[in-house]
């Protein structure tokens, strides 16, 4: 398993115009093959940070993901509303494994 977390910022006055973009992006993603899991989610105390989490069946699934109209059309959209400070990091995952 493929996990992917991160945050980005978007300025405070921009959150609101971007809510239905992110939704979109989402419900889209999640209708990928290799999609287990995508969210975004806006942070309590930092209100311009937003904390990204996802989960793929495989390298593969996530490498397409990328390659998707909605992501496409998402990287346009979110430029236009000031997106900035974007940190994501790729993890593997031995899905079986329990801590």
């Amino acid at each position: 398993m493929i996990i992917v977390m991160g945050t980005v910022r978007v300025p405070v006055e921009n959150i609101e115009a971007i809510r239905p973009m992110m939704a979109k992006v989402i419900a889209a993603t999640l209708a990928e093959d290799g999609c287990i899991q995508y969210a975004y989610a806006q942070d309590v105390l930092d209100p311009e940070l937003i904390h990204i989490a996802e989960k793929w069946r495989d390298m593969g699934a996530l490498k397409a993901h990328f390659q998707t109209e909605h992501m496409k059309a998402w990287a346009q959209e979110r430029a236009t509303l000031g997106l900035f400070e974007r940190k994501i990091r790729v993890f593997e995952s031995d899905e079986g494994a329990e801590v």
